[in-house]
């Protein structure tokens, strides 16, 4: 058998070289070559001795495969996964230390453990910490197997006794392949490989935990991602016991799923009452917070946006923004300027999506105008008053999705009025007896019918 030789490849313009250069004589960057595994050449075969090549197969002869899910008996988890764990997948969750990475999959491995073979590869801690976890969080099984392993030729064989495995983490693991470190580039892409040829050979699930970047992005190549059938994002502060798990990628399922967890002495709990948390109580005292229902996936969220202004004691006035894209509120402080006659230029702009979530979608945007509109004219408005709309460059407030929906869960909080776009009345029309609806066309109707 040919023995496997390396070369470093610039990941910027592809330069090969047989050693390892700090700088790409091509390119001329730095640190950007990265060693990777060079197959021998296969011997050429007769035409008589190739296998059968695969056929294309038409769309309608092709078999409709049913994929049975598994509770991780957390529902919130399942929530987020589309319905559960589908057999055979590769499921990866980033975050940053010390937000609950371990903690969350260490219970996931003790439910699936009473049920099923688990493995739980734990390449930077030894079995004795993981033991002291599973006793902390009350955790007990026999079929929960502990395995301390770095290389991944060792622990292969393990695998394949398992129906689930977690690894933790893919930048702590390596392969005999290639010389570099643990946690390179062409470490952690060796390493995804081989465990995503395992999963899909021998239909065992992989949980893998990842590093996060002080950018707060995976760590590795984009590769990483590329390969796993679902991407998992935990976030949260230490000092919080709050977290919030998104996806980011999921063959299975929605990407727009949030789950929020509570993390106590026992563990992380999935919370129901999730609206709660993003509200404040303060709201409807203080100028410049408003409420809005957000739709993330198969559920509904209200949410608080909070504004604060300051006079700039610079020139140019400072805006930021958190749970919010910064462009777009640069573009509706904008629109409130141009089209509502809102003076804004010479005020510091500081908004914030409570509780940590990501106001991703055009519904919240007339909710920021009316957050910005208040805290500018010192009005506070009424604490069950919600407001959802897209706000459009010439000042219009245009239709969105799941309007009854949003008003639904309007009314299961407890809110008195709504304010929503008027092409959208239609649709909330037999909630008109429960909660009043106020239909607007343009960003000025909804300031007059605020204050």
């Amino acid at each position: 058998m040919p023995k496997a030789t390396t070369q470093f490849v610039c990941s910027q313009c592809g330069y090969t070289s047989p050693k390892w250069l700090g700088r790409c004589p091509d390119c001329g960057t730095f640190n950007t070559m990265v060693e990777e595994a060079v197959a021998p050449a296969a011997p050429v075969k007769s035409k008589l001795s190739r296998p059968a090549l695969s056929r294309p197969i038409p769309l309608s002869k092709v078999e409709k495969e049913h994929y049975a899910r598994v509770s991780s008996g957390i529902s919130e988890l399942d929530v987020v996964l589309g319905g559960g764990i589908v057999k055979g997948s590769l499921i990866l969750v980033g975050g940053d230390p010390g937000v609950g990475k371990s903690t969350l999959l260490t219970q996931v491995a003790a439910h699936l453990a009473k049920e099923h073979k688990v493995l739980y590869l734990s390449a930077e801690e030894s079995c004795s910490q993981v033991k002291l976890r599973c006793e902390r969080l009350h955790l007990d099984s026999d079929n929960l197997l502990l395995l301390n392993e770095t290389c991944i030729e060792n622990a292969e064989e393990s695998f394949y006794d398992a129906e689930y495995v977690v690894v933790d983490s893919i930048q702590a693991v390596y392969t005999e392949t290639l010389s570099s470190s643990a946690g390179s580039v062409g470490q952690v892409r060796e390493c995804a490989s081989k465990l995503m040829r395992i999963a899909k050979s021998r239909g065992i699930t992989f949980f893998i935990i990842g590093h996060v970047t002080k950018e707060g992005t995976l760590a590795g190549p984009k590769v990483l991602e590329h390969i796993m059938d679902a991407v998992l994002y935990f976030e949260g502060e230490r000092t919080e016991n709050f977290k919030i798990l998104r996806a980011v990628k999921n063959r299975f399922g929605s990407v727009q799923e949030v789950g929020v967890f509570e993390m106590t002495g026992e563990g992380l709990f999935g919370v129901t009452d999730y609206s709660s948390l993003f509200l404040s109580d303060s709201r409807g005292i203080a100028a410049g917070a408003v409420v809005t229902p957000s739709e993330t996936g198969n559920r509904c969220m209200m949410v608080e946006i909070q504004t604060l202004m300051a006079k700039t004691a610079y020139g140019l006035p400072r805006r930021m923004s958190l749970g919010v894209d910064l462009n777009r509120l640069i573009v509706l402080i904008a629109v409130l300027e141009k089209r509502c006659g809102i003076p804004l230029g010479s005020q510091d702009v500081y908004l914030n999506a409570m509780g940590g979530i990501r106001l991703s979608e055009p519904s919240s945007e007339l909710a920021i105008c009316a957050a910005l509109a208040s805290a500018e004219k010192m009005i506070p408005v009424e604490k069950y008053t919600a407001v959802f709309g897209e706000v459009g460059l010439t000042g219009e407030v245009r239709g969105v999705n799941f309007a009854d929906k949003r008003v639904n869960e309007c009314l299961k909080m407890g809110f008195k009025r709504v304010i929503l776009p008027a092409k959208n009345m239609k649709a909330c029309e037999r909630f008109q007896d429960k909660i009043e609806l106020v239909p607007v066309t343009y960003v000025s109707q909804m300031i007059k019918a605020l204050f």
